[in-house]
C-alpha cells in the first residue's frame, strides 16, 4: 500500500502509474482512485515505511 502525501491530505492506494503529466493511483480491485499531477505531490510513500519510524517525513 502507498501514502501520496498532498497539500490538502494524503491518499491511500494499492498501487500507481506513473505518467508524463502525474501519478494514477488505484486501490485493490484497479479502480481509479484519483490522478495527482506532479506539482501537487509532496511525496509518494510506501506505506511500510511510512509507519516504521515515528519520525517525521514532512
Amino acid at each position: 500500500m502507498y501514502r501520496a502525501i498532498l497539500p490538502e491530505g494524503q491518499i491511500l492506494c494499492d498501487r500507481y502509474e506513473q505518467g508524463e503529466k502525474g501519478f494514477e493511483l488505484y486501490d485493490e480491485t484497479d479502480q481509479l482512485v484519483a490522478f495527482v499531477p506532479y506539482d501537487n505531490l509532496h511525496a509518494l510513500v510506501d506505506e511500510d515505511v511510512y509507519s516504521a519510524d515515528d519520525r517525521s517525513i514532512m
